[in-house]
C-alpha cells in the first residue's frame, strides 16, 4: 500500500526551489487501551475541572494561559497567538551544510521522508547525489503550523530523510547531571569488559532481529479471551542473581556466553625497538 503525504512544501536553496511532498518516516505499533467503566465496559469521557471552584468546564469555556510564577498565569486570547505565529509556507529554507558526524542524535526529534512533487523530480534527485557525493547534510528551518522548526535534510540511497531537531535551549547538558565521583579502572577490568563488547559486537545494524514482545503477549492474551477461553497469567520471578563485584559480572557474562577465564587477553600497549632509547639519547647528545 502507497504512503500518503501528510504534507506538501518547498526544499529551497540559493535560488534554487523543489517542490516535495512530505511522508510520516513511521507508525507507532504501541498499543493503545480505552477507559471503561468498571461493571458495563462503556467508555469514559474525560472532563475538565475547575481547581479553584470545583465544577465541571466545558472546552468552550477555556482559555489558554501561560504560568509565569507558581500559580500565576497570564491568559492569552487565540488572536493574540494567531498575531504571533508566523506566516508560514511549508518552505524548508536550507541556511548550511554541514558533516553529520557534527550532529549529535541527541538532537533528534522526529523523522520524516521527504518525497519529489510534481516538476521537482529531476532536482530533488540532483540535490540527492550532491549532498551523498560531498559527505553533507543540510540544516535549515521549516515552516509549518506557525513555528520554525528547526530540520536537518540527510541523504540515502533512496531520497532525502528530514530530522526534525530540537533547538540548543531545549537539551539537556551532563552538566545538570551527578555523575559521582571520577574513578580508576584496573587494565584487567577494561580487558574484560573490552571482550564482553567484542562478543556482543555486530558490524550491521539489523532492527528486524527484535520485536516488541509485551506487544506480541498482549494480543495474544486479546485474542484468546475474544476467542472465550479463561486465561491465568503467572507472575515469573526474576532469576537474575544480583552480582556486586565488577570483574565477577563481568566474567560470568563471558562464561554465558561460552568464553572462559582462560581465553581472556590483556591488552598491551606496542613495545618499542630494542635499543630505540638509546639511539634517541646518542642523536639528542650529538645535536
Amino acid at each position: 500500500m502507497a504512503a500518503r503525504a501528510i504534507a506538501s512544501g518547498t526544499i529551497s536553496f540559493g535560488l534554487v526551489a523543489i517542490p516535495i511532498k512530505v511522508y510520516a518516516a513511521s507508525k507507532t505499533q504501541s498499543l493503545r487501551f480505552s477507559m471503561l467503566h468498571e461493571g458495563d465496559n462503556a467508555r469514559l469521557k474525560q472532563h475538565y475541572r475547575c481547581t479553584k471552584c470545583d465544577e465541571t468546564v466545558e472546552r468552550s469555556d477555556t482559555v489558554k494561559g501561560y504560568e509565569y510564577s507558581r500559580g500565576q498565569y497570564v491568559v492569552l486570547t487565540e488572536d493574540e497567538l494567531k498575531a504571533l505565529e508566523k506566516k508560514t509556507d511549508r518552505t524548508i529554507e536550507i541556511e548550511e551544510f554541514i558533516p553529520i558526524e557534527q550532529v549529535d542524535p541527541i538532537y533528534f526529534e522526529k523523522t520524516n521522508l521527504l518525497g519529489p512533487d510534481k516538476g521537482g523530480h529531476k532536482s530533488y534527485r540532483l540535490l540527492c547525489k550532491a549532498m551523498s557525493d560531498s559527505g553533507k547534510v543540510a540544516l535549515g528551518r521549516f515552516g509549518n503550523r506557525g513555528r520554525q522548526q528547526l530540520v536537518l535534510l540527510r541523504p540515502t540511497a533512496d531520497g532525502l530523510t528530514m530530522h526534525g531537531l530540537y533547538y540548543a535551549d531545549e537539551v539537556r547538558r551532563f552538566d545538570d547531571i551527578d555523575l559521582g565521583d571520577a574513578v580508576e579502572f584496573k587494565q584487567g577490568e577494561l580487558d574484560l569488559a573490552l571482550q564482553l563488547i567484542g562478543q556482543l559486537s555486530n558490524e550491521a545494524f539489523e532492527p528486524e532481529k527484535y520485536e516488541d514482545e509485551y506487544r506480541q503477549a498482549v494480543l495474544a492474551v486479546v485474542d484468546r479471551k475474544v476467542a472465550g477461553e479463561e486465561v491465568v497469567i503467572v507472575d515469573e520471578p526474576d532469576r537474575r542473581e544480583q552480582i556486586i563485584d565488577l570483574v565477577a559480572a563481568l566474567k560470568e557474562s563471558l562464561a554465558k556466553r561460552g568464553v572462559g577465564p582462560g581465553s581472556v587477553k590483556r591488552v598491551r600497549k606496542p613495545a618499542k625497538a630494542k635499543g630505540a632509547g638509546k639511539a634517541t639519547a646518542k642523536k639528542a647528545a650529538s645535536k
